[in-house]
């Protein structure tokens, strides 16, 4: 069995400033977890799978599933342990693997599920006229429900004909816990009072989430953390409110420059809204946590200063922090 070295890099939090706007004081937080060399093993695409649907129920999102151990496989697995007080090995154990004694599922395609899909244009000018941002295919739904790369579920399914599925058909997908979509509903989601102590680390060099409550990990997401041109703002931030299916102002001017202009566009919710599921606003104006419309971009693809998360990512996270929490950025 082949080993691979991978080294997981968790930078220390560094207190620097915003030059638009300063941060609130720093609290006392506790660092991500510390650097551990770990040796890998290089399992077959089954193996893989049930390895990332493990992690992935967990809430240690190891980014899309598609059956290799990759980086964010990697960077959940570490934490995963850590949170665990396990030995920071890259071993896999056998209990873990027998969460899943089940690798694959089918699902059948359902009439309702047609309500989901539909068109979506390409200018902005004519999204702003929809009601609705919907999936563009069916083979985008069931991807997304299940946590997969496109490309998984086309290779799960040889032979399927994916621009002319039919309620009734069945598709071979990965056994993870589901993103319902049809069971979110828009509106602002409440405080939590039970996670007011809850902090969250957003790590721009390694692309992840956390969350800690107190000195306890709770759960580690892959992310994309703004671009080069504009950079998630370093510092220590507070959320102000969060809404499922939000709206999107969609303004060229702050996405590109971060200034405020009237030029602009109300762009629908759905899944293929620019922020998806999820808008967790910032004490930092235009800057919010969300979901996504392209989850193959996580970790990779830049975005305009906010902290991006796959949908089904960002669905779990609202369920785990609350209005009010610290939100610390390095």
């Amino acid at each position: 069995m082949k080993i691979v070295w991978v080294i997981l890099v968790f930078g220390l939090m560094r207190g620097l400033a915003s030059a638009q706007e300063a941060p609130t004081p720093t609290p006392e937080a506790t660092p991500p977890p510390r650097v551990y060399p770990v040796a890998l093993p290089n399992y077959d695409e089954e193996t893989a799978t049930r390895l990332q649907i493990f992690l992935d129920n967990n809430d240690f999102g190891p980014g899309k599933i598609d059956g290799r151990m990759g980086e964010f496989f990697r960077k959940a697995l570490i934490p995963y342990k850590h949170a665990q007080a396990m030995p920071k090995t890259g071993a896999v154990d056998q209990w873990m693997l027998d969460q899943v004694p089940v690798t694959y599922a089918t699902y059948t395609i359902r009439e309702e599920d047609l309500k989901q899909v539909g068109d979506v244009p390409g200018s902005r000018a004519e999204q702003a006229k929809l009601k609705w941002s919907p999936y563009t295919s069916l083979l985008e739904f069931v991807a997304e429900r299940f946590h997969s790369a496109e490309a998984y579920i086309q290779k799960l399914n040889p032979g399927k004909n994916w621009e002319h599925l039919q309620p009734g058909e069945t598709l071979k997908v990965p056994n993870v816990l589901p993103f319902e979509v049809e069971k979110f509903t828009e509106g602002k989601v409440p405080e939590n009072p039970a996670f007011a102590s809850r902090k969250i680390f957003v790590d721009t060099q390694e692309h992840l989430l956390e969350v800690f409550d107190h000195d306890q990990l709770v759960c580690v997401f892959p992310i994309t953390p703004g671009s080069k041109t504009l950079p998630a703002p370093v510092g220590t931030w507070k959320i102000l409110g969060a809404t499922v299916w939000p709206w999107f102002r969609y303004d060229e001017g702050m996405l590109n420059y971060g200034v405020r202009t009237e030029n602009y566009y109300n762009l629908p919710p759905g899944p293929n809204n620019l922020v998806g599921i999820l808008w967790m606003g910032l004490n930092k104006p235009g800057i919010g946590i969300h979901g996504t419309n392209n989850p193959e971009t996580i970790g990779r693809a830049a975005s305009h200063g906010c902290i991006r998360l796959a949908n089904w990512d960002a669905a779990r996270v609202k369920d785990l922090v609350s209005v009010g929490n610290t939100v610390i950025i390095f």
